[in-house]
C-alpha cells in the first residue's frame, strides 16, 4: 500500500516540509550543534522529517517499510544538501537496539497493536542518558475530523497509551492531546485531533 502510495507520482504525498510539532519542539528533542548525536525516525515515508533533523546537524537514520517512499527520502535529502541513511524494515522486527539513540522521532506512526507496543517497549532502552523520544500521533478523535491518519481508532495513540507505555520509563516533558491544523501535503490537511508526547531518558 505505501509503495503505491509514495509512487503514484512525483508529488510528495504529505510535502516536503517537516512535521510542524517537531519543527517548533526542536530545541527540546536535542541538540541542533552537534552532527555526532544519532536520531531515528520511525516510519519516516518520503523522509521530510528525517530530512529536517539532518539539516538541524543530526545524523539521521529513517526507517520505513516502503522503499518507494525510501527514494523520494534520498533525493530529497540530496536536493537539500544533506546526507541520511534509509533502512527499509518492518517495525515490527527492526531491532532498536541498546543506548543508540540520542533522539527517536516518531511523527504520525501509526501501527497494528502489537507493534506498537513492540516498538514503545523497546524505545527506553534504545536511547542514550539524555536521549528524547518526541512523537506526534493522531488520537480516536481523528475520525471525526477525517482530515487524514488510519481508518480505524486501533491503530491510533493516546496520553493515557503513552502514559502507560512510558510514564515510568521516561521523564514526560509533554504528553498532551490537542486539536490543531495540520497542513501536510495533501493528504493531511486539515483540523486534527492529536497526541504530542515528548520524553527524557
Amino acid at each position: 500500500m505505501w509503495d503505491e502510495r509514495y509512487g503514484k507520482e512525483e508529488e510528495f504525498a504529505y510535502g516536503t516540509e517537516p512535521n510542524d510539532f517537531l519543527k517548533e519542539t526542536i530545541t527540546s528533542a536535542g541538540s541542533s550543534n552537534d552532527k555526532k548525536k544519532k536520531c531515528l525516525l520511525l516510519a519516516d515515508g518520503e523522509g521530510r522529517n528525517g530530512v529536517f533533523m539532518a539539516e538541524q546537524g543530526f545524523n539521521v537514520v529513517s526507517v520505513d517499510f516502503s522503499e518507494t517512499g525510501l527514494k523520494k527520502a534520498q533525493a530529497l535529502a540530496k536536493s537539500r544538501g544533506v546526507t541520511i541513511e534509509t533502512v527499509v524494515a518492518d517495525l515490527a522486527s527492526y531491532d532498536l537496539g541498546t543506548e543508540q539513540w540520542d533522539c527517536i522521532v516518531g511523527i504520525f506512526c501509526h501501527l497494528p497493536p502489537p507493534v506498537r507496543a513492540k516498538v514503545l517497549e523497546g524505545i527506553p532502552d534504545s536511547l542514550k542518558e539524555g536521549g528524547q523520544f518526541l512523537l506526534e500521533c493522531y488520537t480516536p478523535d481523528q475520525l471525526q475530523y477525517k482530515t487524514g491518519g488510519p481508518p480505524t481508532a486501533d491503530f491510533m495513540f493516546s496520553k493515557q497509551l503513552l502514559d502507560e507505555a512510558l510514564g515510568t520509563k521516561l521523564q514526560v516533558i509533554r504528553n498532551e492531546e490537542v486539536v490543531r491544523t495540520v497542513t501536510e501535503g495533501k493528504l493531511h490537511t486539515g483540523k486534527a485531533a492529536v497526541v504530542q508526547f515528548i520524553g527524557k531518558k
